[in-house]
């Protein structure tokens, strides 16, 4: 039996994977809420961003967190095709249940359902990534914490999109990440603690990648994108400013039709209006001056 270290490097790697998983749920709920009050393509964009944002987050956040773990007596591979498709499964199951809130009619059964397949999703991310480990040994599992585990993502997938149709304040939102966070990491250890390992004598160079050469990379790039994203949303107006600028210049553009033009001018003292002809300088309007002289 090997010994597993899921703290390899101390506290670093759990609270750099807590914050990504933060972050990722505070862009996907953030992106959601502006879904919810887009609609057409809008709705639609910011659906497809939310998604990308939590599947990119939780993802990030297992593999940051996996960078800690260690087998000892053991090298640790990773399959690249399997942790590549554990990022697009999330990705892909999460952005069913975020489509499925943002346009289900029935909010409770879309809640419900959405919750459903995104907390699926988070799991079957998690252990599709587990399987894209690649060790001298055998890996076996607890049933008792897998299922755990899985009840865990899917509680907090709901909570997470429950909160994305309720709360609208960015203050509340960020709340609702924390705990978010808090819920997707307590799911990762909690599904390590069913991982046991088996180890087996060293027979060739083992298959795969190392976690440093693939993914730390591919951590560090998804990380940024998070960040990227991050600044994009808190930038761009919302609905709501979007048509209190349109109002203002609506206003702007009617207080503008109804002033005097320049081109026609000013009536004269005498009530006379002056017309500027076309290509023409419109005439000066008498003085006070002029009329005593006359």
């Amino acid at each position: 039996m090997g010994h597993l270290d899921h703290t390899a490097f101390g506290l670093l790697t759990p609270v750099l994977s807590y914050a990504m998983a933060v972050i990722g749920a505070a862009l996907g709920l953030r992106c959601t809420v502006r879904a919810l009050d887009a609609s057409g393509r809008a709705r639609r964009n910011w659906l497809i961003t939310a998604a990308s944002a939590i599947g990119t987050g939780i993802w990030t956040m297992h593999f940051v967190a996996m960078l800690g773990f260690s087998v000892r007596g053991a090298d640790i591979h990773y399959n690249v095709p399997l942790t590549v498709l554990s990022l697009l499964v999330a990705m892909l199951v999460v952005g069913a249940g975020v489509f499925c809130v943002g346009y289900g009619r029935d909010r409770v059964r879309a809640l419900l359902i959405g919750g459903l397949s995104t907390g699926l999703g988070v799991a079957s991310m998690h252990y599709l990534g587990m399987a894209a480990l690649r060790l001298h040994g055998s890996v076996s599992y607890d049933p008792l914490f897998v299922a755990l585990s899985v009840v865990i993502a899917v509680v907090a997938a709901t909570v997470a999109l429950w909160a994305a149709l309720n709360i609208k304040s960015p203050v509340a939102v960020a709340i609702a990440s924390l705990v978010m966070g808090a819920a997707v990491s307590s799911m990762h250890y909690t599904g390590m603690l069913a991982v046991s390992v088996q180890i087996a004598p060293a027979h060739g160079e083992l298959p795969g990648a190392t976690a440093m050469q693939f993914v730390f990379p591919l951590a560090v790039g998804l990380g940024s994108y998070l960040f990227v994203t991050s600044a994009f949303v808190a930038l761009s107006p919302t609905e709501s400013e979007r048509a209190a600028y349109d109002s203002a210049e609506q206003a702007a553009d009617a207080a503008a039709a109804d002033s005097p033009s320049a081109a026609v001018g000013a009536s004269g003292g005498d009530g006379t209006a002056f017309v500027a002809e076309p290509g023409r300088p419109a005439p000066a309007r008498p003085t006070a001056r002029d009329a005593t002289t006359a």
